[in-house]
């Protein structure tokens, strides 16, 4: 009977799921989303690998799903269940405390109950490091930052992003946009390229996406405009080779993949420093990086983990409000 539930409700298996095995469940925006949810999934799939055990995932396609997944996922055993996003908060609070021999775990949100472990990130820090990369690169002083679902969470990438830009050039001009302000934000590419198109034809020479699925509809603008853009979340260098001059990494991979392996109740903070966040630098970008520019954003980060550079964070230290 259990089995037919999971099958109504559109529940995916990674492989046979047997009991006491990991659950992801994904945010808004698909699995394959290139972005947040990808890297969610390449670090459930290296698990998997080096595991040589199965796992269960859900892809959420509308809000009403999150509880009944989540629900299902813990009458089956699995655990930990891990669920990607800030979105699955308060359904996560709800079922953990119904669930309480099983461990949960949360990314980009907190939960204070003793089976959850919650891992949250220093958005801010990697957004610092390109935003001086933009600003350094920007021909016309001019840089833009276009983000996904308004949200406290995206204003802090944005606020690094601010931060970062006018440590390298203080003269700099940021230009924001947020694409909506309901989860459909995460997967609008058409409207994402709306955003960059209307920032470039205002002198806006390299932009930023934080969006999730929306920033591919903001690197196609980028490309067919002859500009440059910065991936978010995983590396997305490759996506536009020439055109892509970095990402902000945020390793949500890395937090899945030590998460399948073991939670420990709590709350884990990933920056700089824990190897958390980061810019990309590979083949698909070591010519829009020159040695001045990738100088200055290192000697920045070392600053940055040393503790003589504080980059505020939007959403603690009641920084660049909007």
């Amino acid at each position: 009977m259990k089995h037919a539930v999971l099958a109504t409700l559109g529940l995916g298996f990674a492989a046979t799921m047997a009991l006491a095995e990991p659950a992801v469940i994904y945010d808004m925006g698909g699995k394959f989303d290139k972005s947040f949810n990808e890297a969610a999934y390449n670090g459930a799939e290296r698990w998997k690998k080096e595991a040589g055990k199965a796992y269960l995932d859900f892809e959420i396609s509308n809000e009403a799903q999150r509880e009944q997944a989540m629900r299902r996922m813990a009458d089956k055993g699995a655990n930990p269940i891990i669920g990607v996003g800030f979105a699955q908060g308060s359904t996560m609070e709800k079922v953990a405390k119904d669930f309480p021999k099983l461990q949960f775990a949360i990314i980009d949100s907190v939960v204070k109950l003793p089976n959850v472990e919650s891992v949250v990130f220093k958005e801010q820090e990697g957004s610092f490091l390109v935003g001086m990369m933009a600003a350094l690169a920007s021909k016309s002083g001019k840089v833009g930052f276009i983000g996904g679902m308004d949200i406290p969470l995206i204003r802090k990438f944005q606020c690094g992003y601010e931060q970062g830009a006018k440590y390298a050039n203080p003269k700099v001009d940021v230009t924001s946009n947020m694409t909506g302000t309901t989860p459909a934000a995460w997967n609008d590419p058409t409207r994402g390229g709306e955003l960059a198109k209307a920032q470039f034809a205002k002198g806006v020479d390299v932009v930023f996406a934080a969006a999730g699925g929306t920033g591919v509809g903001v690197y196609q603008a980028a490309k067919d405009g002859g500009k440059l853009a910065i991936g978010v979340d995983s590396n997305q260098n490759h996506l536009h080779p020439g055109v892509m001059l970095t990402s902000m990494v945020k390793r949500v991979d890395v937090a899945v993949y030590n998460l399948a392996k073991k939670t420990t109740p709590g709350v884990t903070v990933l920056g700089l420093k824990e190897g958390g966040v980061d810019y990309a630098l590979d083949q698909h970008n070591a010519k829009l990086v020159n040695a001045d520019m990738k100088k200055k954003v290192d000697a920045a980060k070392a600053d940055i983990i040393a503790g003589k550079i504080k980059v505020a964070d939007y959403m603690a230290d009641n920084a660049c409000k909007y």
